[in-house]
């Protein structure tokens, strides 16, 4: 596997200098971290110089995986944390249509008292609900700062989320309070959302009051100089709900510890990120997505967080790149899909920008394929580490991530984060041997791990979820392998994969060959059941003024005999006008196999384009 990227001066990171006080390499000290759990999260507490009391014991262990405590004495605020101790810049916003703003460290905490006192005022006490349906602007992060300082819950939502798929989601968890978008733009467009945000009021009735943004400033002006005030809670006190994309049925009520998501992802932004206090961090991401929590989480590293909020892609294609220019950004996240469409475009950010304060770009969301690699050393920046990362809501954070200390391998994640004891499983329940792939699995408890499933009482969705395929070790659902150099490749949802003459592959193995054809704008393999069996079925979206006729459709095939094996080889190949696709832009395999099996399909909000599900019923082209 071909070396793309090698550190400079590795030993200069938090990681490097933690390896050093353990005298090892990573892969020593990531072994120790797993072996000792509790020594290596209150290692990552200290390094993180978290406020709070930690107590005297670090890790209880349990019979089960999800039994196991972390710091099962402590009293913790997240909000203290995020706020205090850091000055200069917080926060810049930046909408789509170029507005601008500025928040400091010393008018976030005055904002965020205002709002705590706000709602302390109408009666928000610990535990109770809190909910926004916003565009990705700094109200969010103020009001969630507010409510997790008194301990209340938050849970977030993007506005292009319909009326009944925001019913479906915070109807679950009861809340008393909602921050509601006025508007938000997307695409050179605007759209209104004050009937929307009615018709959502009136589906929630344990609402007690509901905010638009464009009265944020006037709801917490009475309350302006409030005094912080942080209720100290234990270490897994709840402190965000967040929801599976809802393909599979309505969506699940993931329970977060507040605490545990910010340990969790400031060790992350620490040791495998090596985020330093000033830096200016940026991820594209809407509220729906885990990635905004993660994102909020990077105040504990005293960073300057960067929002943008609308289409990534308008007014032209370069528009993140002119944002990583202008606003010079030192970390910069995009979605793996993002880096496919700017290849594909064309785009060589490396001529036309000034990226010289850019030392790591962060890529997730789905599989990037290994020339997605190639491009972004060729095209964007060549000495800048690609820090490709994978992990999900239900963790609020990440299994495998960058490694400061080694080089980047074309198409791999470089390893296990620290503290994670990830490994690939084969379908026994042994470690797969290198390059075999199996099941993406943790064995050892983490403390983001969920609190649970709201209102699932006996842990029955929650044990069902994660722990049905091997006996209280976490299968996430992702096929994967590990290569001789500890790194691991994805392959796509292991419960999206397809079973070809016998042979289990996962999609993202086809996707890459066929999105190599200039003619393909994106494509999507499913499962047909046939003839007692099942055969592979390939959807293609034609690129605009590109043809795609008989010889194409062979040359494709030829391309996955040859690139992958025969099993690659669709048994039918099946032009679409357009792909369905979750929120946050994943495409959505399981909703088009119920489709094209004759199985409903559940909950179709939780899809961006639910519209485009329909044109796959009945398909002529597969009846026989």
């Amino acid at each position: 596997m071909s070396l793309l990227f090698q550190p400079k001066h590795p030993q200069e990171t938090a990681l490097g200098k933690l390896e050093q006080d353990h005298q090892t390499d990573y892969w020593g000290l990531h072994k120790w971290s797993i072996e000792n759990p509790g020594d290596f999260w209150s290692r990552a507490w200290d390094d993180l110089n978290l406020i709070g009391d930690k107590g005297d014991i670090n890790y209880q262990s349990a019979n089960h995986f999800i039994d196991a405590k972390f710091f099962p004495n402590a009293k913790i605020n997240v909000a203290e944390n995020l706020l205090l101790n850091s000055d200069g810049l917080a926060m810049i916003s930046i909408l789509e249509d170029g507005t601008r703003n500025e928040l400091t460290y010393a008018q976030l905490r005055e904002q965020s008292a205002a709002v705590a006192a706000a709602m302390r005022h109408m009666g928000i006490r610990a535990g109770d609900r809190v909910v926004a349906w916003a565009p990705n602007v700094p109200e969010v992060m103020i009001y969630a700062l507010g409510a997790l300082s008194i301990g209340a819950i938050v849970s977030t939502a993007s506005p292009d989320f319909a009326p009944n798929a925001v019913e479906d989601r915070f109807g679950q968890v009861q809340p008393k309070l909602i921050l509601l978008a006025d508007s938000y733009q997307y695409g050179g467009k605007t759209f209104d959302l004050k009937d929307k945000g009615a018709e959502i009021v009136a589906l929630l009735p344990t609402l007690e009051k509901s905010i638009r943004i464009s009265e944020f400033e006037n709801w917490i002006a009475p309350f302006a100089g409030a005094k912080l005030e942080f209720n100290r809670l234990p270490f897994d006190h709840p402190g965000f709900v967040l929801f599976s994309s809802g393909t599979t049925g309505k969506p699940k009520c993931i329970t977060h510890s507040g605490a545990g998501v910010m340990l969790k992802a400031g060790a992350e932004q620490l040791y495998q990120f090596d985020m330093k206090p000033g830096e200016r961090v940026f991820f594209f991401t809407t509220c729906g997505w885990m990635m905004w929590n993660w994102l909020f989480m990077c105040l504990v590293r005293k960073v300057t967080i960067v929002l943008f909020d609308g289409s990534p892609v308008f007014p032209r294609a370069a528009r993140l790149f002119d944002i990583a220019q202008n606003e010079k950004l030192n970390f910069f996240g995009v979605s793996a899909k993002f880096i496919d469409g700017i290849k594909k475009v064309g785009l060589e950010p490396a001529k036309t920008h000034d990226l010289s304060h850019l030392r790591m770009i962060g890529s997730t969301g789905s599989v990037l394929v290994p020339e997605g690699f190639d491009y972004i050393y060729e095209h964007v920046k060549k000495d800048v580490h690609l820090a490709s990362m994978s992990g999900g809501t239900d963790i609020c954070g990440c299994f495998v991530a960058s490694i400061p200390t080694l080089g980047v391998h074309r198409g791999e994640l470089q390893g296990p984060c620290l503290g994670m004891a990830t490994a690939v499983f084969d379908a026994k329940g042994n470690p797969a041997k290198i390059d075999e792939k199996g099941e993406l699995v943790c064995t050892v408890p983490f403390p983001s791990k969920p609190i649970g499933f709201w209102g699932d009482t006996d842990n029955e969705k929650y044990l069902s979820a994660y722990f049905a395929g091997f006996p209280d070790v976490w299968t996430h659902g992702d096929f994967a392998s590990i290569s001789e150099t500890g790194g691991f490749t994805l392959y796509g949802r292991s419960d999206a994969t397809l079973n070809s003459k016998g042979v289990r592959i996962g999609t993202a193995e086809i996707y890459r060959v066929v999105e190599t054809f200039p003619q393909v704008q994106e494509s999507m393999a499913v499962s047909q059941d046939w003839d007692n069996d099942t055969r592979v079925i390939l959807f293609v979206v034609v690129k605009d003024g590109e043809i795609f006729d008989d010889g194409v459709a062979k040359e494709i095939k030829k391309a996955l005999r040859d690139q992958a094996s025969p099993r690659h080889v669709p048994d039918k190949i099946v032009i679409a006008p357009e792909l369905p696709r979750t929120k946050s832009n994943k495409l959505v395999e399981l909703a088009v196999t119920d489709v094209i099996n004759g199985r409903e399909v559940r909950n179709r909000d939780a899809l961006a384009n639910p519209g485009a599900l329909d044109w796959f019923k009945n398909l002529p082209e597969l009846l026989n």
